[in-house]
This record gives C-alpha cells, structure tokens and sequence, in this order.
C-alpha cells in the first residue's frame, strides 16, 4: 500500500507526535509498504511540486526524527520556520500527496490532529484515514464533554466543574470543590498544564499555569490511587497496563522519559476488577463513538474505586507506547498492529 503518515503540526505535543510517525513508518516499511512521513504544517518542498513517483522516493522525501525535549515546542518559533510563511494548517503538498495514498496513518497527536478538524478536512477531501471519525474525535477531544458523555452513561469519572478563563476571578470557594484538586486545559495532552493543586496558593498558580494553553480548564476531585490505561481495538479492551510514576505523577516529563516510569502489563489486579475496568473501557468508547481504536485512562483509590479519566483517539504509538505494550501482552508485535489499526479503520470505508 501506499501511506502517507501525519505528524507534526501544531499543537504542544509535535515532537511527540513525529516519534510516534517515525516509529509507525519503520514499522509499515518492515511489512513492505511505500511510507512517506510527512509534517502536516510543513509539508513538502515550498511549491507546487510534481509529484508522480514520488511513493518511490518515500524515505528519501519523508522528515527526518529527533527525540522528544523534556519541554513542550514553542508554537510560534515553529510557525516562523515555514518557508511560505502561510497560517493554513496543512502545508504544501500535503492534500495532494495524501490524495494519492491508499490510506493516511494518523500520528499527529493533540490540537486540530485529534480534535476533529483533520479528520473532517480529510473526509471533504476523499481522503481515508486511521482512527475514528471527527464528531467521536472533537467530543473525545474536550474533556468537560466527555465527563458529560460518562456522567449520563453510568461511566464512574471524577466529580469536576469547568472555568473559562473570563471567570478566572470565581473564588475557589465558589467551585463546589475541595482541596488538593487537579487543574488542567480543557482540551490539552500529554498531561501539559496539569497541575495538582494542595493549597489556594498552588490552586491559583495552577490555573495560570492552564489558562497559558487554552481559555477554559477543568478541575475535578484528586483521586489518590493508582493509574491505568486501556486500549480499545475494534470494540474490544486489551489487557489492562498500569502506570506508577516513581515522582510526582504522570506527567509530560514521566510520559516521554526514558526510566521515570514503571509500567507493568497486565497489570496486577484481580480478575474482577481488571473485567471491570475493560468494561468501562469499551463501554466509554462505545458512548462517545470511538470506531476504530482508542484508549482510556482510569485511577482506582484504595477502595479499588474506578475513575475513568479521559478517552485518547490516537494515543501514543511506539513500540515503548502504552497500546502496543497492551498488544504484546496478547502475542500482537508492533508492526503487526500498525497493520491491524490500518485494517480496523479501513472497515469505515467499506
């Protein structure tokens, strides 16, 4: 086949993204596909270029990775370094090459890549892509949305309010809310702008810290326990994987460097339990819409209550990436299951 994978773009977690593509590509090139890797903002050459052949040309034309910088990209350092210097999101030559390609790999993570806008675009333009379609992806994207969809679906998630930022002066009195709380930008990833807030003071530096992202958070009850993730492939959890920070909690930092974090799948629970987190993960992304495949994080407390947290629509995809730790639980290797996520998603096309 030929793919042209996504990456790049511009929300906080670019470079994240790239890796995940870097890895996808290699993993597609392995089964014997013509990949090109490609930065959505950026694009390809800086004019209109002819382009028959150029699946022959895939790696030489395809970006070329780094690892990822223990900081989020500077957006507007990024958006200086495009040659056209254009505000369109999609860079030159991108619709056209993805037009060409049997079907585009969805890595970018974040704004517009996982908020719905792409995937529209994508489907204005004929284009098939991986991962769920863009209502399922904008609703998974907004997280005050989402608890919505979990409250009145039975879906056990932590007690929350949203803030916008023109209220920013409501006393945290006025919440509802009891301290310590979490703080973090409505539509954010990679846990970017996440705070956890023990005292007024942290409270109010936590949202600064949020509102410098977005114009609206969420702060919900602090859940003291352990944390979780689960895939959903096709309508189906993988093994559970739990997450145990050895500082702090799951942050940016934690999720991108290399020995900060302990991972263990399956993870260690009872078979009820685990049973029962899988159920609340298929039953999230059987509400929301999610088709393909997706994953949803969870905290159980000390009572082994669980809290579902957040749907992701394209999570993190290298062979180190929770997903594919999940799917070699079961036997599947990670080339093994770009493939699988390529043939799950095509079934919206038939």
């Amino acid at each position: 086949m030929k793919i042209v994978v996504l990456a790049g773009g511009l929300s906080t977690e670019r470079d994240v993204s790239f890796v995940t593509g870097n890895m996808v590509s290699k993993a597609l090139r392995a089964k014997g596909h013509q990949v090109i890797l490609l930065d959505v903002f950026m694009g390809y050459s800086n004019k209109k270029e002819d382009l028959d052949g150029i699946f022959d040309r895939s790696e030489e034309v395809s970006v070329k990775v780094e690892g990822i910088p223990e900081t989020a990209p500077d957006i507007a350092k990024v958006k200086a370094m495009r040659e056209d210097k254009s505000d369109a999101f999609f860079g030159p030559n991108v619709i056209e090459m993805c037009q060409m390609a049997d079907i585009v790999f969805m890595a970018l993570h974040g704004e517009n890549g996982e908020n719905g806008k792409v995937q529209a675009a994508l489907d204005l333009f004929g284009v098939k892509y991986t991962g769920t379609g863009y209502f399922s992806s904008a609703v998974a994207m907004n997280k005050a949305v989402t608890k919505l969809y979990f409250e009145v679906n039975d879906i056990p998630t932590p007690h929350g309010i949203t803030l916008k930022k023109a209220d920013r002066a409501t006393a945290f009195e006025e919440t509802g809310l009891t301290l310590p709380c979490v703080v973090k930008p409505c539509s954010g990833g990679s846990s970017i702008g996440v705070s956890i807030a023990d005292t007024k003071e942290a409270y109010e530096k936590a949202l600064e810290e949020a509102f410098r992202y977005e114009e609206e958070v969420v702060i919900e009850d602090y859940i003291k326990g352990r944390e979780f993730s689960v895939g959903v492939i096709d309508g189906k959890a993988l093994p559970v994987i739990e997450i145990a920070p050895k500082q702090g909690f799951y942050d940016f930092v934690n999720k991108y460097k290399a020995g900060s974090t302990v991972e263990t799948c399956p993870a260690e629970l009872s078979e009820e339990v685990t049973k029962k987190m899988q159920y609340y993960a298929e039953r999230a992304a059987e509400v929301i819409g999610l088709d393909t495949y997706s994953r949803m994080d969870f905290l159980m407390d000390a009572d082994e209550n669980l809290f579902c947290l957040e749907a992701n629509t394209l999570p993190g995809m290298t062979p180190t990436s929770l997903v594919p730790q999940e799917a070699a639980a079961i036997g599947v290797n990670f080339e093994d299951l770009c493939e699988q996520l390529i043939r799950v998603s095509m079934k919206k096309y038939q």
